[in-house]
């Protein structure tokens, strides 16, 4: 978009306060562009950091997440001369930067890769695409933010970042349970054939025509249960209690399903391989109000538990719906607080997907970029009246 601002009195005033408030970037040329902020405030908070022994950063833009979500909010950022910073953690809730796609092995749903691509792989070329762009990354996790003034604040162990806007894209993660045999490594058969999507993971060769199982009592359950039986020859539902929690319609569709069958009172107690390719080959299930304990042949586990959304280090600073995620705006990725947006699965319950998560990155970026054009935080001309690239 490009905007020529002809009345030189509109930008004469308009550079003069530009410059007024202007300070120097944290981080030498890729952020040498002024950023107009309150000296005072800034004056204030810059020398409460330094005594603190942080570092800090100004920029127009701060991504928070490492997934689809965050760097296609990043190339959209990057590519409209935002020179955004992205943070994309150091373990963040127990996850190697780049989210739930590195604990997954083939990825064969994601457009552009006929033959599918390791989780690790895809995430590797998101990184690359967004740095290619001249996104600046740290390999740092935000702890703390503050979006109670501007410029808003986020926090890591060593730096302190003074954003116009931010995009939270720190994305959900599945629950899963633990016992023997559900880990990753020696004697686990996670991502060999115990998996958390049954929408990811499911139409895998290693599960058609085999007999599956699902963890979980809700709709979430319900839902990857009716999936499997496209793949399945059989779908077994554990549940520990006697009743499901799932809606009734999503009960009445599990239920009436003739390839689904459930296995009341029950938990699993151990995973075992197969003997021979090194993969899943049963489960030891335990019930619960017995206290018997049978063998179920399967070569598939799904959990469908549920998903814990990334957000507790916002600590109230936007809104969260009861189960934690991010509020927006329908149609946008605005959150409750002006010039903070959410995009990926930090803020969508329902899907879940790489590909949409992407999408609203994309989103976000956009809505971010409109919102700093609004707030006058770019650039929009010169003393010579060019049109000046937004």
């Amino acid at each position: 978009m490009y905007s020529c601002m002809n009345r030189s009195r509109f930008l004469k005033s308009l550079i003069s306060k530009a410059r007024s408030f202007a300070r120097p970037g944290g981080l030498g040329s890729t952020l040498s562009q002024p950023q107009p902020q309150p000296s005072s405030l800034t004056s204030a908070f810059s020398s409460s950091a330094a005594m603190n022994g942080l570092e800090t950063h100004n920029t127009r833009l701060c991504i928070v997440g490492s997934g689809p979500a965050a760097h296609t909010a990043a190339i959209y950022a990057a590519r409209a001369e935002l020179k955004p910073l992205l943070f994309e953690g150091w373990m963040a809730n127990d996850i190697a930067p780049g989210g739930q796609l590195t604990t997954t092995t083939d990825v064969e749903n994601f457009p552009g890769f006929p033959e599918g691509i390791l989780g690790a792989e895809l995430t590797d070329k998101f990184r690359k695409q967004s740095e290619r762009f001249g996104t600046k990354i740290f390999t740092e996790t935000v702890t703390k933010v503050d979006f109670t003034s501007k410029p808003l604040k986020l926090f890591t162990d060593t730096r302190t970042v003074l954003a116009d806007a931010v995009i939270l894209a720190t994305g959900a993660v599945a629950k899963r349970l633990n016992f023997v045999g559900s880990g990753e490594g020696s004697g686990g058969f996670w991502n060999r054939g115990i998996s958390a999507c049954a929408v990811c993971d499911g139409a895998a060769p290693i599960f058609r025509n085999k007999p599956l199982a699902v963890i979980g009592g809700g709709d979430s359950a319900m839902e990857e249960a009716n999936f499997l039986t496209k793949y399945g020859s059989k779908v077994f539902i554990i549940h520990r209690r006697d009743a499901f929690r799932a809606s009734k319609i999503m009960q009445q569709r599990a239920l009436s399903n003739p390839k689904i069958d459930v296995i009341w009172n029950s938990t699993v107690v151990e995973a075992y391989g197969d003997g021979e390719r090194g993969v899943l080959g049963g489960l030891k299930v335990k019930n619960v109000v017995t206290g018997d304990v049978s063998d179920l042949k399967v070569s598939g586990l799904f959990f469908a538990i549920g998903h814990e959304p990334a957000t507790k280090f916002l600590d109230g600073g936007v809104e969260l719906d009861s189960d934690g995620y991010v509020v927006t705006k329908p149609g946008t990725t605005e959150t409750s607080v002006a010039g903070v947006f959410a995009a990926g699965d930090v803020q969508d319950k329902k899907y879940r997907q790489a590909i949409t998560a992407a999408g609203t990155g994309c989103m976000a970026a956009l809505d971010a970029e409109h919102y700093l054009q609004e707030i006058g935080s770019q650039q929009v001309g010169n003393e010579n009246g060019y049109c000046s690239k937004l």
